[in-house]
């Protein structure tokens, strides 16, 4: 590919940095063909904030979505949700939720993930979790990142039919389908 100049460059920076803003400078360096340093700098020239300060804001944006249940009350970090239709959350395995002597992960706090995530895309005053068929898939160890997705597959009045995924950075660890029930105030 032939050198972009700099003002092309930075419209395919800043492009890429708004449909995906979990790209790393590693990553977008590949995909404009140019130094993770000339990513850097052209970042600070443009106003770009770093991967980790992205991600925050999208996961402050998304969790101001969520109405059925209290931010506090989910477990992980969301990071992504399409009210009444889908949601993305991360949860990192820290000591506290492993066992101390093989250091796996207690299955509440993946089950807890999941769960948390299928009630908070559903877009209603209240709901809970009816229904739960889990498989955990593989152990999950300490220190490892889950990235959990939500997506509602059906509404038959209202329960809602939600499927979860959850994955570390190599394969699919969890997965659960849930019928989510809506709660109307007597």
């Amino acid at each position: 590919m032939a050198r972009v100049k700099k003002k092309e460059r930075h419209t395919l920076l800043m492009r890429q940095v708004s449909e995906k803003p979990f790209l790393t400078d590693e990553e977008l360096a590949k995909l404009l063909e140019v130094s993770i340093q000339t990513i850097r700098l052209d970042r600070m020239e443009l106003g770009i904030p770093e991967v980790r300060e992205r991600i925050r804001r999208v996961a402050e944006e998304a969790r101001e979505k969520v109405t059925t249940i209290e931010k506090d009350d989910l477990v992980g970090e969301l990071i992504d949700l399409q009210p009444g239709r889908s949601g993305i959350s991360l949860l990192k395995i820290t000591e506290d939720m492993v066992f101390s002597k093989n250091q796996i992960a207690k299955g509440h706090y993946i089950f807890a993930q999941a769960s948390s995530l299928a009630v908070a895309v559903i877009n209603a005053p209240m709901a809970l979790t009816g229904v739960a068929n889990i498989k955990h898939k593989v152990p999950v160890k300490l220190g490892e990142m889950l990235v959990a997705k939500a997506e509602i597959i059906r509404q038959r009045s209202n329960k809602f039919f939600v499927w979860v995924k959850t994955r570390n950075d190599r394969e699919e660890v969890f997965r659960a389908k849930f019928i989510v029930v809506s709660l109307t105030e007597s």
